[in-house]
């Protein structure tokens, strides 16, 4: 029987995917897997299934009365898992925690294939998880286990998901948990990982994309990058990569291989550092011309420091800019989680 891949993203960032055959309502396919969806009647009537379908296609039916979904919400994209059945992949936001439906992140056990080292920037960590590999929407991150620690980092995939291996961008930090385990990190070795996580990915796109990349958070784009370029890009799409030094500046060779094969992704990178040697000194901010900002019909993501998105967002208001959308991921090099996407819609 034919079936469809449901991302369920719960509000706390937990995201876990289900099998829903082409007959079969979302919430039954849910339970039959066991994961309890918020509901009270199952028949279309008190709306407590209400949810929201960030991509894909569905019949909703018509057995459900205006009272639990007026059709201004049905327009907006809201659903009732109990009504609604798909017609494609898609994408869920579930507006509870996952503990709420009595489920969590799922634990794989994987296994190192390689690590690559660029210099003292960063290192690429490669896995294999064979075919228990996590599924996973492009843009969201996994806690690893630091092995012989209690410890995890979260770090985004920089690979596309059904990727023969997952592959993670690490900054090296001197000194610290992971970068001082990969400095010694051995093929075959057995780690942890928990997820995915984040609400931070790739939505349907209907307008032109700009990505915005601080150092290692270069990483949720390539593997964004690899999805739009399987299907085939439909829009402009350009990346302001920008570090700290002239050798924070990673992974160059692939996007250059991006814009060979499609001309509608260009990309600009730039150096901080007042001593660079770099063409592009400064920051992110400095780099945004105004013909990738599209006269605000533009979806921004941005994935970097704390300080960096403070600086983005300080700089879109003072040059009056209020793009379509704006989804923004901070996160700290030491930090033990990422911290969730924020999206800013449309007013």
């Amino acid at each position: 029987m034919k079936s469809y891949r449901i991302a369920l993203n719960f509000e706390d960032g937990v995201t876990r995917f289900i099998d829903c055959g082409a007959t079969e309502k979302v919430l039954d396919s849910a339970f039959r897997q066991r994961i309890n969806l918020p509901m009270d009647c199952s028949d279309g009537v008190c709306g407590t299934c209400k949810c929201r379908a960030e991509s894909g296609s569905y019949d909703m039916g018509d057995d459900y009365i205006e009272d639990a979904l007026t059709q201004d919400e049905a327009d907006q994209g809201l659903v009732l898992t109990c009504q609604m059945v798909p017609r494609s992949d898609c994408v869920i936001a579930v507006p509870v925690p996952s503990t709420a439906c009595k489920t969590g992140t799922a634990q794989t056990a994987a296994t190192v294939q390689d690590v690559v080292r660029f210099g003292d920037a960063a290192f690429e960590l490669v896995l294999g998880c064979g075919p228990d590999a996590p599924s996973f929407l492009p843009g969201q991150y996994v806690n690893i286990g630091v092995p012989g620690t209690a410890q995890h980092r979260s770090y985004s995939f920089s690979s596309a998901p059904g990727s023969a291996s997952m592959r993670f961008l690490i900054k090296n930090v001197p000194g610290g948990l992971m970068s001082t385990w990969l400095d010694g990190a051995q093929k075959g070795q057995s780690l942890q990982i928990i997820g995915p996580l984040g609400s931070f990915y790739l939505r349907p796109v209907t307008r032109p994309l700009l990505l915005l990349a601080g150092g290692t958070g270069l990483a949720p784009f390539l593997s964004m990058l690899e999805v739009l370029a399987a299907q085939g890009l439909t829009q402009p799409v350009h990346l302001v990569y920008g570090v700290t030094r002239d050798q924070d500046l990673v992974r160059i060779d692939q996007l250059e291989n991006f814009a060979s094969r499609f001309p509608l992704f260009t990309f600009t990178t730039c150096v901080a550092d007042a001593a660079t040697k770099h063409p592009r000194q400064g920051f992110v901010t400095q780099h945004m011309q105004p013909d990738v900002l599209h006269a605000g019909n533009v979806d921004v993501y941005l994935c970097g420091p704390p300080a960096m998105v403070d600086a983005v967002q300080k700089h879109f208001v003072v040059q009056a800019i209020q793009p379509a959308h704006f989804y923004y991921e901070k996160f700290a090099p030491t930090a033990s989680a990422v911290a969730t996407a924020h999206q800013e819609p449309a007013l």
